[in-house]
């Protein structure tokens, strides 16, 4: 099973978050792997404008399951603030 990767040289504003939004087009699993909510990811789609910190960018397609690996830190508020506002606004975070 093939498997692209999209990561960053580490200094931020590289559109990792854009590029994987459409590379999850075709995918099934999207996993984020490291990293904690100072990071952002800005997503434009038919859903609005979103700037996400834990949740992977992969969530706005309905085919896609997306893993929040164990290298990252994770701050529970921060993160159910993201899926709250995510819920809000049409898009499924129950997979």
């Amino acid at each position: 099973m093939p498997a692209i990767a999209v990561i960053g040289a580490q200094w931020g504003d590289e559109g990792k978050g854009k590029i994987v939004d459409l590379l999850a087009e075709k995918a099934s699993l999207v996993v984020r792997y490291a990293g904690g909510d100072n990071a952002g990811h800005t997503v434009v789609n038919e859903y609005g404008n979103f700037g996400l910190h834990l949740v992977p960018s992969g969530i706005f397609n309905p085919d896609v399951t997306c893993v929040m690996g164990n290298g990252m830190v994770i701050n529970p508020s921060v993160l159910i603030d993201e899926i709250d506002q995510l819920t809000q606004r049409g898009v499924d975070t129950n997979r």
